[in-house]
């Protein structure tokens, strides 16, 4: 029977991405960790990592076997915690993928509050605009801002996400107000490669319409940068915006419509019976910081 140490071990270098981070996470040094993993790849008879100089990746089987054994590491943890009467305190390394304006904005200030309640837990935040497989990528829970429909995950809303047109006063006086949605032909639109179209709620009901301008990027906060500059009109979530709109940097356009209110901010977790508490904490948490009317909105 495979050591469970080895399988531990295995799970640590593709969660930190190298041996060497591994063998600092568990107190070994790379020449144990490196054995350990041979050890187990023959245990197995099979190759589980790519290794070149340079980097170390998964291999097929690898990729199917780590994805296999997240959740029965994650359990036995719980296990221990439950057994030992420890359930209530928070242990271990939770691993988050979240969203990189969100995270850098409305969560890494509300850290130190956290991690000062819990101070035996360590946090891995890997900031991302793309959806993380949080399983194969070792995550303990990711925060998402969309419309969920992955039925292998378990999703709690966390805050309701409100998106408004908008652009800065000096693009409005220069290019003129829109009054209707096909005024907005005329104008300078800033979509994120993400928004093929945009999908608004209006007051005879849903209706999409398809941005067009001459800036392409897949990042975020080059939109938000752009229309801070006057560039054009964008479509942004007032938690990236609120304080722009509130000093008046930034003026709403088309005030019937507003993005499409299927678009929640959520916790993801791979859905198993029993929540790690480290997980079931942090997502409390946030829960509570944000709530139904979240503080950007106050």
């Amino acid at each position: 029977m495979t050591n469970l140490g080895d399988l531990e071990i295995f799970s640590r270098v593709i969660s930190t991405g190298s041996m060497s981070a591994a063998g600092r996470a568990l107190g070994l040094s790379p020449a144990v960790v490196s054995k350990r993993v041979k050890r187990l790849e023959e245990r197995l008879g099979t190759r589980l990592l790519q290794r070149t100089t340079r980097q170390i990746s998964l291999t097929e089987a690898g990729q199917g076997f780590y994805e296999r054994i997240v959740g029965v590491l994650a359990g036995i943890e719980e296990a221990e915690a439950f057994v030992s009467g420890r359930s209530g305190a928070a242990r271990g390394t939770l691993r988050v993928s979240a969203p990189t304006s969100f995270g850098r904005m409305h969560i890494a200030p509300h850290l130190k509050g956290f991690m000062d309640a819990h101070p035996e837990l360590t946090l891995n935040i890997v900031l991302t605009d793309e959806f993380s497989d949080i399983v194969g990528g070792g995550f303990d829970l990711a925060i998402r801002i969309g419309e969920l429909s992955d039925s292998s995950l378990v999703a709690r809303r966390l805050a309701p996400v409100r998106r408004v047109l908008c652009a800065t006063p000096g693009y409005l006086e220069k290019h003129g107000t829109p009054g209707t949605l096909d005024d907005l032909a005329a104008h300078v639109c800033l979509p994120q490669h993400t928004q093929d179209v945009w999908r608004l709620e209006g007051p005879d009901g849903s209706v999409v319409h398809k941005p067009t301008g001459p800036l392409v990027t897949n990042s975020s906060e080059v939109i938000r940068e752009a229309v801070l500059c006057g560039m054009g009109i964008a479509l942004r979530s007032t938690w990236d915006v609120g304080a722009e709109l509130k000093d008046g940097r930034l003026v709403q356009v088309l005030p019937g419509y507003e993005g499409s209110r299927n678009v929640v901010l959520s916790a993801v977790y791979p859905s198993r019976q029993f929540l790690p508490v480290k997980v079931r904490l942090f997502i409390d948490y946030l829960a509570e910081l944000y709530g139904p009317l979240p503080y950007w909105e106050r």
